[in-house]
């Protein structure tokens, strides 16, 4: 499918647990240079009840994981489609679906994203292009971060690319080559300690800006290994589940400490990266971007780098795009994964296409 103007849907779920993102995109394509008008942005919550089964998945047996996954996708399917309905699009090219993660485990060759089954599509009677990390993983590579080739041909403006979700993961150019890796976890943790207080997130990082600083937490934190290891690397929900949670929660102390501590954890492994690269223009996105307490400590922490917030919808709705360019490449055979981000044996065009 080679041509200048693609209309895409782009659907996305992230380790937050927030919902589905669902991103309508006009791409363009003209001498060489990709460019996009994001219309109709959606995001659609999750029911209590699916939150808890997504959460509680990693635990799963294989059978119980295949009718969770049977299950999710005629969900993901309703929301598809009621989505389209609701906003009265029209002609859409292909529908570019991440599906939800559920288990990330590149060193053992594994990883599973839900919803990505040949029933979505018969479903909304649209092609649909998914799963797009199994093959990287395949390939050696991490199957993750695959946001950085879209940080490079929609966003080279811009000297780094942070995107402040379940996870923080960064990307910017290093000597020509694209480097991105997961820098540690956000939201996964944040939106856990603000559940513990009633809420489902810490609006602007208010809670936390009231909290203490647990020193000794802190310090454990900033100590762990992942934090040592050099990229390529990628973090799952079960490394939350197994490391972080687990060493949190030995501290007897209010939730609103525990967020406060964190946050300033966040915004210090942030800064480790950041300072060590020359200065330039950061470009935040992520559900993390609305948490002022955490971008103020990385401006503290950062005085050099030039913090810049995006519009509502690229805040929100950026891995949803990308998802839709990577879809996009995918179907005109051209590379969607690079291999000096995942560190897959070469850069290759992922993903599986099922058509109607």
């Amino acid at each position: 499918m080679i041509r200048e103007n693609y209309n895409v849907l782009g659907v996305m779920s992230g380790t937050s647990l927030d919902g589905v993102d669902l991103a309508h995109i006009i791409f363009n394509y003209q001498n060489g240079i990709w460019s996009y008008n994001m219309r109709e942005c959606q995001t659609v919550a999750y029911s209590d009840v699916w939150v808890n089964r997504l959460k509680e998945a990693v635990g799963y047996t294989k059978e119980k994981l295949e009718e969770l996954n049977d299950e999710y996708t005629l969900l993901l399917s309703d929301i598809i489609k009621t989505f389209i309905e609701d906003f009265a699009i029209k002609d859409l090219d292909v529908v570019c679906s991440h599906g939800h993660t559920i288990l990330h485990q590149p060193q053992n060759g594994f990883t599973l994203q839900i919803g990505n089954k040949q029933e979505l599509a018969k479903s909304i009677g649209i092609t649909t292009v998914c799963d797009f990390r199994l093959q990287d993983v395949q390939m050696g590579g991490q199957g993750a971060p695959l946001v950085p080739i879209g940080d490079r041909l929609l966003f080279s403006d811009y000297s780094y690319c942070l995107n402040l979700g379940g996870f923080s993961n960064i990307s910017f150019e290093d000597n020509g080559e694209r480097v991105a890796f997961d820098i540690c976890a956000v939201n996964t943790v944040l939106n856990y300690y603000a559940g513990k207080l009633g809420l489902p997130y810490d609006d602007g990082g208010k809670v936390a800006a009231k909290g203490k600083m647990i020193a000794e937490m802190y310090n454990e934190l900033n100590r762990l290994e992942f934090y040592k290891k050099s990229y390529p690397k990628s973090l799952g929900f079960e490394y939350v589940k197994e490391v972080l949670l687990p060493l949190v929660e030995k501290y007897d102390v209010p939730a609103e400490d525990k967020l406060h501590t964190f946050t300033i954890h966040v915004a210090t492994q942030v800064a480790a990266v950041i300072n060590v690269l020359p200065p330039g223009k950061l470009l935040v996105t992520g559900g993390g971007a609305y948490n002022i307490f955490l971008l103020n400590c990385m401006q503290e922490f950062m005085p050099d780098t030039t913090i810049v917030v995006p519009d509502d919808k690229t805040i929100q709705y950026k891995e949803s795009l990308i998802f839709g360019l990577l879809g996009v490449l995918k179907l005109r055979g051209e590379v969607n994964v690079l291999s000096s981000v995942t560190g897959a044996v070469g850069d290759h065009s992922s993903g599986i296409v099922f058509g109607i």
